[in-house]
C-alpha cells in the first residue's frame, strides 16, 4: 500500500510517534523549568548600593529580560500543550491526518513537527 492510498498510520508507527512526542515533552518541560528558575532569579536584583541613574537602567534591563523570559516560557508551555494534544490524537486515532485536507501527513513532516495538524500542501495553501 503506497503512502497516497494509506489513510491512517499503523499501531507500530503511532508508537514511534508517541515515543518521539514523549521525549520532546520531557525536554520541553526541563527547558520550561529552567526558564521559570531564571525568572525567579531575575527578580533578585543585588543593586542596593548603586547610584540612582544606573539603578534605573538596570531596572529597565531587568524588566526587558523578564518580559523576554516570560514570552519564552509562554511559548514553551504552548509547545508542551500542543505535544500533549498530539498524544490525545494518537489515542483517538486522528493523529497524522490533516485537518484541512483529510489526507495523511507525511512521516517526514511529523518527525520534524510531531504536533502538526496540517500537511505541507494545506500549510502552503493557507499562505497564499
Amino acid at each position: 500500500m503506497s503512502q497516497e492510498e494509506k489513510t491512517r498510520y499503523s499501531q507500530s508507527e503511532l508508537k514511534e510517534f508517541e515515543a518521539l512526542i514523549l521525549e520532546k515533552i520531557e525536554k520541553a518541560q526541563v527547558e520550561l523549568s529552567e526558564l521559570k528558575k531564571s525568572l525567579n532569579k531575575s527578580g533578585d536584583s543585588g543593586t542596593d548600593g548603586t547610584s540612582t541613574s544606573s539603578k534605573v537602567l538596570e531596572d529597565g534591563a531587568d524588566t526587558l529580560e523578564k518580559e523576554s523570559l516570560n514570552q519564552l516560557a509562554a511559548r514553551q508551555q504552548k509547545f508542551i500543550n500542543n505535544l500533549k494534544n498530539a498524544l490525545i490524537r494518537i489515542k483517538n486515532g486522528t493523529y497524522g491526518i490533516c485537518v484541512d485536507t483529510g489526507n495523511l501527513i507525511s512521516k517526514e513532516r511529523l518527525k520534524a513537527v510531531p504536533h502538526t495538524m496540517h500537511s505541507i500542501a494545506a500549510k502552503l495553501a493557507k499562505r497564499s
